[in-house]
This record gives C-alpha cells, sequence and structure tokens, in this order.
C-alpha cells in the first residue's frame, strides 16, 4: 500500500457542502469562510484529478463521479465517528483485552487471588498473562502493564507505581545450620571467611553475591558472599534453602508459615536486610484506558487493605 498523506483531505468539507447544497451554508456549518470551503473542494479535485462538482453563481450538483465519492465518503465518516464513539466507551468502561507481564514467584504467591477477584469484578475485560522471571520490554512488547518485585527500580521513562513493600529475610534450614552452624553477622557469608558458609543466590539482580545489610548502627555492610548455586528461580531458592542446601534471602511475601513452624530460621535479625517493593510498570499516565486504570487501582487498593 502506497502512503499518502494527503489521503481523507477534504473529505469532510466535500460531504458538507454536498449535504448543504451551497459553499456559504456549508461554511455556516463548518465555521470557516466561502473562499476556503472553495479553496479545499479545489485543492480536492485537482488531488483526485476529476470533477467533482459543477457549480455556478446560484446553483451546484455533483457530477456522476462526485455521487460517487460522496457515497464512499459518507461511510468512510461514519466508520470514523463509529471508531471514535467506540474507543471513548473503552475509556469510560472498563472492557477489552489487558495484556500484564508477572514475575512467577510473585505472581504464584500473591497474584492469583488478585487477578480471579478482578476478573469477578469486571467481566468485560479479558486477561492475558505472561508469568515469568524474564525482563520484557514493556513497549517493544505491547504490554499495558508489567509487575516487578524489585530492590530498586531502574532509571526508566516509563511511569510507576509502587503498591507493596517487602522485607527481605535471611534464611536457612535448621539441618544446614546443625551442619555449618549459626553465622551472627553477615561478614561470616564471605567466600572468604573460614567458615565457608554456602549461599544460594539470584540471579536477576545486578550483583547477586553482593548482599547488602545495614547494622544497628545505621551503618552500611556489603558481603561478597560465597554462592553454591546462582539461579533465576525463586521458589527454588526457597526449595534449596529449606532442603538444607545453603543460606538464602528471600522476600517475605514468598514465605508461608515457614518461620512460625521453626522449618525454616531468620538469620541476623539485629541487621536491616533487603528491602524489595513492588511496582506496576506501564507506557504513560495520559489518556489511560478504563481497563488499566482500573487494574491499577484495584491492585493499590488491595495490597493497602491488605497492609
Amino acid at each position: 500500500m502506497n502512503y499518502n498523506p494527503n489521503l481523507l483531505d477534504g473529505m469532510v468539507i466535500f460531504t458538507e457542502v454536498a449535504s448543504a447544497g451551497s459553499f456559504t451554508l456549508a461554511a455556516e456549518h463548518t465555521g470557516h469562510s466561502t473562499s476556503y470551503i472553495s479553496k479545499e473542494i479545489n485543492k480536492l479535485e485537482q488531488r483526485l484529478g476529476v470533477r467533482l462538482m459543477n457549480r455556478t453563481t446560484r446553483s451546484l450538483s455533483l457530477t456522476a463521479e462526485g455521487e460517487l465519492y460522496l457515497q464512499q465518503c459518507q461511510q468512510i465518516i461514519a466508520d470514523a465517528n463509529q471508531l471514535i464513539t467506540a474507543l471513548a466507551g473503552q475509556q469510560q468502561q472498563a472492557s477489552g483485552n489487558l495484556r500484564i507481564s508477572c514475575p512467577a514467584s510473585f505472581g504464584g504467591a500473591q497474584m492469583q487471588p488478585v487477578f480471579a477477584e478482578f476478573l469477578r469484578q469486571h467481566p468485560l475485560i479479558t486477561l492475558e498473562l505472561d508469568i515469568s522471571n524474564r525482563k520484557v520490554d514493556v513497549i517493544a512488547e505491547g504490554f499495558d502493564i508489567v509487575i516487578r518485585a524489585t530492590p530498586q527500580l531502574e532509571d526508566s521513562s516509563l511511569i510507576s507505581r509502587k503498591v507493596m513493600h517487602s522485607r527481605g529475610i535471611t534464611l536457612a534450614s535448621p539441618a544446614y545450620l546443625s551442619r555449618k552452624g549459626t553465622p551472627e553477622k553477615p561478614e561470616q557469608l564471605a567466600e572468604n571467611h573460614p567458615d565457608q558458609h554456602e549461599c544460594i543466590t539470584y540471579s536477576h539482580l545486578k550483583q547477586p553475591r553482593l548482599w547488602l545489610y545495614q547494622n544497628r548502627y545505621g551503618k552500611d555492610i556489603q558481603v561478597a558472599v560465597n554462592s553454591r548455586v546462582l539461579t533465576n528461580g525463586s521458589e527454588m531458592i526457597l526449595s534449596l534453602c529449606q532442603q538444607g542446601q545453603g543460606i538464602a534471602r528471600l522476600p517475605d511475601f514468598l514465605l508461608g508459615d515457614q518461620l512460625q513452624t521453626g522449618e525454616l530460621v531468620e538469620l541476623f535479625p539485629d541487621y536491616q536486610d533487603l528491602s524489595i517493593d513492588v511496582f506496576l510498570i506501564y507506557p504513560s499516565r495520559k489518556h489511560l484506558s478504563a481497563k488499566v486504570r482500573s487494574f491499577i487501582d484495584f491492585v493499590a487498593e488491595r495490597f493497602a487493605a491488605e497492609s
């Protein structure tokens, strides 16, 4: 298809003239001058290479080509108005397909009941869910919303809204601590420390082997840990930790009652551990569709009520 930026120029003016039966009445209806209307019709005829109207100082009539062109123009304008009405309706009513990307770990732990309740409350919305830990391109891949759980959001031109704050916890199983001993401070996890503790690290972090803490006096502590396992699966980290294969750091939203039952033990409770915030990322806050706006508000209210 050839690109023609002037393809639709003059159509609306032409239909107004044909409907009004004169340049003067068309000018009154559109708020333009009679000379402007005349020039637009002349430019349209020149571009099409046909005469659309026979006009004198007293009368105006359509040529055969003009009659054919008018029928098509009326249909095109009607379709365009129908599209505008449909789009306006979508802006006001939450409907249509909503494409969301969500981390697998957070989706399983927190979002399943949220998605279910959102669908119950919005019967005209369909969901297309990408549940994975991969880093997606919001714009290039056409997502309406991307959910990210991260210690620090990268600088971006995208819009973000924080909906949850989660506390990171350093964990080990009683079996591991019985075998390797219980470290009393983060520095004992360092790869060159004599204790030689084994850690399970998360590969999607920028520096997965660098664990950051803050002591009770506000001093920052960086520890390059001894990583026995590096993985992109949070569920795998939790499972290996439960089975005594190493020390892990995980957000508390991934945990059930493992701390209460003693299945896992929290380490370094006197140190401030990693904070992991959950964000909703979307392309722009301008002209948000009703489906996007309703989901953002729903998730924010849901997690605010639970905090």
